[in-house]
């Protein structure tokens, strides 16, 4: 199968379609059998597109630059939250509580983390209380 970027010629709208071969394309194309999946028009063109090449050593540079992309963004957040634990107050399971009180100007404004399940999370949300899970340090580990 091989797959090809295609667009619409009426409205420029494009997608993905999958074909036995290049020649399977235009004989689907020029029966009308190929259509739009936005509009539904069937005037029909390959857009242009980079060869896929899938070798081994592709793939691992792949993979590796998605691991080293994933730490990075791990890293930042295990810092963000580092910030957090030194200048906020721990609240503990008392979090969705106080959050709400900081919102409706019921406690002082700060900073504070702590526990709260996904489905207080979810409320906080609703109200316009932002809530931001905080990674696990390394350090927590030990």
């Amino acid at each position: 199968m091989i797959r090809f970027s295609l667009r619409c010629k009426p409205e420029g709208h494009g997608y993905d379609g999958w074909f036995r071969s290049s020649e399977d394309f235009e004989a689907q194309a020029a029966k009308g059998l190929v259509s739009c999946p936005v509009c539904g028009a069937s005037a029909v063109e390959k857009a242009p597109m980079a060869p896929a090449v899938n070798s081994s050593r592709a793939k691992e540079a792949r993979g590796a630059v998605m691991n080293a992309e994933a730490a990075k963004a791990l890293a930042q957040l295990q810092e963000m939250a580092r910030q957090v634990r030194a200048n906020g107050d721990y609240v503990g399971p008392q979090f969705a509580e106080e959050a709400r009180k900081i919102h409706y100007g019921e406690a002082d404004r700060r900073q504070i983390y702590g526990e709260a399940s996904t489905a207080e999370v979810k409320e906080l949300a609703g109200e316009g209380i932002a809530a931001f899970p905080m990674p696990p340090l390394p350090e927590d580990q030990n």
